[in-house]
């Protein structure tokens, strides 16, 4: 006969999947917290400190302050990810075989003269325009 019987094994087996679910939880509320750009530093920093202090009350009140947001924030960044991946593979595609330097590498270096100072605004622009056409 077993010590641990199986009401046991499954009860132990669903704190432990609650357990890992709370840290999951907890570790999207830290991230959504640093990357929203609208908190100010001393806001982050009071959230984080609640969070820290009393943590699941502090994930349940950011929960309901600003569940909301928290979704809408990370499905703004889901597609600002699939158009920066999307505009790479545009020019990736794009890029001129023949003369082994793409439209990324000329508007890299473009980039890097106008950082520097070689070039003006209004030479930068137009040298862009021109990699852009072709």
């Amino acid at each position: 006969m077993s010590d641990y019987p199986l009401l046991s094994a499954f009860l132990t087996m669903l704190w432990f999947f609650l357990w890992v679910m709370w840290f999951m939880l907890l570790f999207r509320v830290v991230r959504d917290v640093f990357d929203d750009d609208g908190l100010s530093g001393w806001a982050k920093a009071g959230w984080m400190l609640f969070v820290c202090v009393l943590p699941f009350a502090g994930v349940l009140v950011y929960l309901i302050a600003r569940g909301r947001s928290m979704g809408e924030r990370a499905v703004r960044r889901a597609e600002a990810r699939e158009r920066a991946f999307r505009a790479y593979v545009r020019e990736a595609a794009a890029s001129a075989p023949e003369t082994g330097t793409s439209s990324a590498d000329e508007l890299a270096e473009l980039a890097g003269l106008h950082d520097h100072g070689h070039l003006t605004d209004a030479e930068y622009e137009a040298a862009k325009a021109k990699v852009l056409v072709h």
